[in-house]
């Protein structure tokens, strides 16, 4: 390498689509992206291979951030009063890119980083690389030419942003400048081949055209050796393949030879004459045929990757499942990524590799084992030993699936949410970046080791979900999600199953835990835990009626510190005692006013349907006793399955049903776009079959 080991610590984002604002932190290995559709994780990767890929960079207003229009309409305003062309372009939106990367400040050589680095100060460790996509010099003047005199009113505005329409790529362009991480004026202007030999790029999409197809055959696969030829071809590739690459040369310039002998000889045959034709002066022209094998061609064309069968009989590469093609592409591609780094006639400080959806047709295994094994691969490509070159690759992986999510680890989950814009528009939305390891940092380790273990363990959607409901048990949640179709059929306010809602089972002594997570996530939830009475503090367990405390972990932990917990108390909060901020807890209440209240689910349920469990009348000690003794002898899973599955006819314990009606109610989430499309295609669909045909889709 150039003697100095470096990696972009930090991007910053602004004015690009969802990404009005924002700022990531890289890991030095792996970065996992999670979030919701359309929540800014593509508009990640698209505006690295806007800035930082080969070839002419272009933007479309389109790509502009709708929170930045106003500062278009504000440039407006101040051209039109006449101020200084200074201040007319410091409001003028741009689209840029913060690359902050981190250095050894006592290496001897800088290489490519050498340009970037513009401070003098000998201790300083990181340098700032600006790219911006900004109006060209003198560009004021073509970008605002033809507007009314005056301010602007709606109308000629609208004509305005729809006109940069046309504008915006004829009077924009990109400049790249190295600053001073600590003095903004302090920076030099550079030129994009600067920037093209510090930092690589690679993207790996998350359409990757392995579609199972039946009637004609994809050769995905075969088509990446062309890039690995011509990556072997280079003057500056590996040693060993440069030797591959002209021997595979010299194999076709050997067939070529022989093509322009015999096989071109008897081709010509096949030509007529133009004097044949008796076609007055075309006697002295004749054509001539000449074949010429394009080895690149012969690759991506005519060569086929083929899997071993069984007595000698070759498999089409579309004979194997989706899962394993779209894993072997994915490893062939980090290897052509590899190979054309150490082709590279400097050797670059740094190599990001974007890999969309790499779950896409794995089983849950194979999503886990690939997000593990990432970082392995690199260092088994880059190899070890003296004269070694490093691979100073950086991976961001976004991804919809909890088992890479979970693999992952804090450590390197950022998780992306879409939000409405404050004081913007209605409409106008922004992604939020989270750092999960710095917006946890206030929770105590012991709390935060448990999440990661928990998260590690279980199959969490908490990163893909608008709505969490958190359960006390095995019980609540199998028999949770009839109880929302129930409610659904019953109550058209509760639309919980077309919102994206996970139910997870964590159990009253841990729930508490989560409080913090939640929150961070901004996601509304709902607790559902247990009242659990007890004689009295410390105390054994007893009926409701009968008890002075509660020793639910998370109902003491829901409550102010200075809160006495007292089990009156407790039951007697109202509802607004029970919400905090995006979240709720609700626990056992009585059915009806000064009525028998349980201390657990099977209890609440069998108080709830006294008639479907033969109770008889008595006191509300009597009551609350014969509910759990009954619930004793249950087992809790087959109590569950009993009235989940075959017996239907009862009626939702009273806490339940609050709790539900206020998650689905309280909070409607934004709408996804593709839903959205999905209910207008519906809406406009006819409600029957055609006249005459089929139903039409």
């Amino acid at each position: 390498m150039f003697g100095v080991i470096m990696r972009i610590q930090k991007v910053a984002i602004k004015n690009f689509r969802l990404l009005s604002d924002v700022s990531l932190i890289l890991e030095a290995s792996e970065t996992v992206i999670v979030g919701r559709n359309n929540s800014g994780k593509t508009s990640l990767s698209e505006v690295m291979r806007r800035l930082l890929d080969d070839g002419p960079v272009n933007f479309q207003l389109e790509d502009f951030s709708s929170a930045s229009y106003r500062g278009f309409c504000a440039a407006v305003h101040a051209y039109l009063a006449g101020q200084q062309e200074d201040n007319v372009r410091a409001l003028l939106p741009a689209i840029e890119l913060r690359l902050h990367c981190t250095y050894d400040p006592n290496a001897l050589e800088l290489g490519p980083l050498a340009p970037f680095v513009v401070d003098l100060d000998p201790a300083e460790s990181e340098a700032l690389i600006v790219l911006r996509y900004e109006l060209k010099g003198g560009g004021i003047g073509a970008l605002f030419d033809g507007l009314p005199d005056g301010s602007l009113d709606d109308a000629s505005r609208k004509a305005f942003l729809v006109g940069l329409r046309e504008r915006i790529p004829g009077n924009f362009a990109l400049r790249i400048r190295a600053e001073d991480p600590n003095d903004p004026t302090n920076f030099r202007q550079l030129q994009p081949s600067a920037l093209r030999s510090l930092v690589r790029t690679g993207f790996i999409n998350a359409q990757r055209g392995l579609d199972d197809v039946t009637s004609r055959e994809t050769d995905v696969l075969a088509k990446i050796l062309e890039g690995l030829f011509v990556t072997a071809s280079s003057p500056t590739a590996d040693a060993a393949d440069r030797i591959i690459a002209e021997a595979l040369a010299t194999v076709v310039q050997g067939i070529q030879t022989q093509i322009d002998g015999n096989f071109g000889h008897q081709l010509q045959n096949l030509m007529p004459t133009l004097t044949s034709f008796g076609y007055p002066g075309l006697g002295g022209q004749e054509l001539q045929t000449e074949t010429i094998l394009d080895i690149r061609k012969l690759l991506s064309n005519f060569t086929k990757v083929r899997y071993a069968g069984y007595g000698g009989v070759t498999l089409r590469e579309s004979y194997n499942g989706l899962g394993v093609r779209n894993l072997i592409f994915i490893l062939l591609r980090i290897v052509e990524f590899h190979k054309a780094f150490k082709a590279e006639p400097k050797t670059p400080g740094v190599h990001l590799v974007f890999i969309e959806e790499p779950e896409a047709h794995l089983h849950p295994q194979m999503q886990e084992v690939f997000i593990k094994q990432l970082g392995k691969i690199a260092a088994h490509l880059a190899g070890a030993g003296e004269g070694v070159i490093p691979w100073p690759v950086q991976f961001v992986v976004s991804t919809h699936s909890s088992h890479i999510a979970n693999a992952a680890g804090f450590e390197s989950i950022r998780y992306f949410l879409g939000a409405d814009v404050p004081g913007a528009d209605a409409g106008i939305r922004q992604t939020k970046i989270k750092d999960l390891r710095e917006g946890l940092a206030g929770t105590p380790a012991p709390d935060r080791q448990f999440l990661h273990q928990y998260l590690t363990l279980t199959r969490c959607d908490l990163f893909f979900a608008d709505k969490a409901i958190l359960v006390e048990g095995l019980s609540e949640r199998l028999i949770l999600p009839v109880i929302i179709g129930k409610m659904e059929a019953l109550e058209p306010a509760v639309k919980l199953s077309s919102q994206y809602l996970t139910i997870m089972e964590v159990g009253g002594a841990y729930a508490h835990l989560f409080f913090d997570l939640l929150n961070f996530l901004e996601l509304h939830y709902l607790i559902i835990t247990d009242l659990d009475s007890v004689v009295a503090p410390g105390g054994a367990a007893c009926v409701v009626h009968l008890g002075t405390a509660s020793s639910n972990a998370c109902v003491k932990a829901w409550f102010s510190a200075d809160d006495p917990h007292t089990l009156a108390g407790v039951m007697a909060k109202s509802d607004d005692d029970r919400t905090n901020g995006r979240g709720r807890i609700a626990y056992q209440v009585p059915e009806v006013a000064g009525g028998p209240c349980g201390r657990t689910f099977e209890d609440a349920f069998i108080l709830a349907n006294q008639d479907l469990f033969g109770l008889t009348a008595g006191t509300l000690q009597q009551q609350e006793t014969a509910a759990r003794d009954l619930a004793a002898v249950q087992k809790k899973s087959e109590f569950a399955l009993k009235y989940a599955i075959e017996i239907t006819g009862w009626v939702t314990p009273k806490y339940l049903a609050d709790g539900i009606r206020w998650l689905a109610v309280d909070y409607v989430p934004p709408v996804d776009p593709a839903l959205a499309i999905v209910a207008a295609a519906a809406a406009a669909a006819p409600a029957g079959p055609a006249p005459g045909g089929d139903a039409v889709d």
